[in-house]
């Protein structure tokens, strides 16, 4: 295998079965950690065998596909013991921003990756095993907040003057985000955060990539040999107060005309990117509820099957920016967006995730997520604005999504 770090020696890979490691979280050295786990099975890696710095633009998916068939393109046709989807062999973990002209787009070769599908295991190494050091993970103390780019009472009025220009017209659908910085005492170590992340919301996907950490529910797409899957979210409430009042949260969300909307829109989006792409597609006629620990939201699985053999980077670059994130139509939601927003969203709500040497692998939207360095972390969260949005119910939901990042800080 290629190596693109400065040099094109090739470097030797080899891939182990290995018994079962236990938690794939407690594997983890405390420098540049990589992760993508979802009830105790996914992948680590640390280490750094190759990284690059994707470059903005409307290419920059073409280009990420070409600098991987460079580093991984002669991996084994045919990998001894190798699982199709599960992350054994060589692996780059991505994350792209969300919007296409901003600069902070990576992808890394881990020099060591740990992976675990279907009660089997595995050991990639990339060049010489990292030696690594495994230090106590420390708490980052007393966290303090503090408003991002805008305020709530700024972020409101933007949130009007969204929904007054889709009552008027111009679009049918934005996805408004905001964000929040928090300040620790100590320096945050990554690894407390994922695995507080894990074990409060196991049925999303905890990741870190290059900084960028967090818990998505929402699956982009998974690329598995031809067969592909996407979990499409879109419509949210929060939690209640008790069953009872659980109950009637999600009967009202399955109720709600805009968030019935909202998720049709998304759905639409969705299959008018996949179908050119595949032999055959399935969506579901009607959503379900899927409820976390913090919000619940109108879910819908997505299946198909790949016509043409592309890769899960190509499928991305079809995708991203599906309307849950974007808008509709989408090219004006990005305008407004950039317009209204006034921030730099970096990589959240953009695709996060790995791929193999084979074109398989998984890839999120990075939500319920925030960019950490050193003891400060950004956290970011959003919703879909409708035309008869209510801002304070907007800032309510974004509030409530924050407490997913707040609470892998503060425990």
């Amino acid at each position: 295998m290629s190596v693109a770090l400065g040099t094109t020696r090739p470097l030797p890979v080899r891939t182990t079965p290995v018994g079962d490691p236990g938690d794939l979280l407690a594997s983890l050295p405390k420098t540049a950690p990589y992760a993508w786990i979802r009830n105790g099975e996914g992948l680590v890696g640390w280490g750094q065998a190759a990284r690059v710095a994707v470059p903005p633009g409307p290419g920059r998916f073409a280009w990420a596909r070409e600098w991987l068939r460079t580093v991984l393109g002669d991996a084994p046709a045919d990998d001894a013991g190798r699982a199709p989807g599960s992350g054994s062999g060589p692996v780059a973990f991505g994350s792209f921003t969300f919007d296409e002209d901003a600069p902070g787009s990576v992808l890394v070769v881990p020099r060591a990756v740990l992976a675990r599908r279907g009660g089997r295991a595995w050991l990639t190494t990339v060049g010489e095993a990292p030696l690594e050091t495994f230090s106590p993970i420390r708490e980052p103390g007393r966290i303090s907040y503090g408003d991002g780019s805008l305020t709530a009472p700024q972020w409101e009025h933007v949130v009007a003057r969204a929904a007054r220009r889709i009552r008027d017209g111009e679009l049918e659908k934005v996805v408004l985000a905001r964000d929040l910085l928090a300040t620790a005492e100590h320096p945050i170590d990554v690894r407390l955060l994922l695995t507080r992340l894990a074990r409060r919301y196991p049925e999303c996907y905890t990741f870190s990539v290059a900084g960028l950490v967090g818990a998505t529910p929402e699956l982009l797409i998974r690329r598995t040999g031809q067969e592909i899957e996407s979990l499409v979210l879109a419509g949210t409430t929060a939690r209640g107060s008790g069953p009872a009042d659980d109950v009637a949260r999600g009967a009202a969300l399955f109720a709600s005309q805009k968030d019935r909307h909202e998720h049709e829109c998304a759905i639409a989006s969705v299959r008018q990117t996949l179908a050119p792409l595949c032999s055959s597609l399935h969506t579901p006629d009607e959503p379900e509820l899927l409820v976390l620990p913090n919000v619940q939201h109108l879910a819908s699985h997505v299946t198909g099957r790949l016509a043409d053999g592309a890769s899960v980077l190509d499928v991305v670059a079809a995708m991203h920016p599906t309307a849950a994130v974007g808008g509709t139509p989408t090219d004006t939601a990005i305008k407004v967006i950039r317009e209204l927003e006034g921030m730099d969203r970096a990589g959240y709500a953009g695709p996060v995730g790995w791929i193999d040497a084979h074109g398989d692998g998984e890839w999120g939207i990075a939500l319920r997520s925030g960019l950490i360095e050193g003891n400060r972390a950004r956290l970011f969260a959003g919703g879909g604005i409708m035309g008869n949005s209510d801002p304070a119910a907007e800032l309510a939901e974004a509030q409530a999504k924050f407490r997913v990042m707040q609470y892998a800080l503060e425990g």
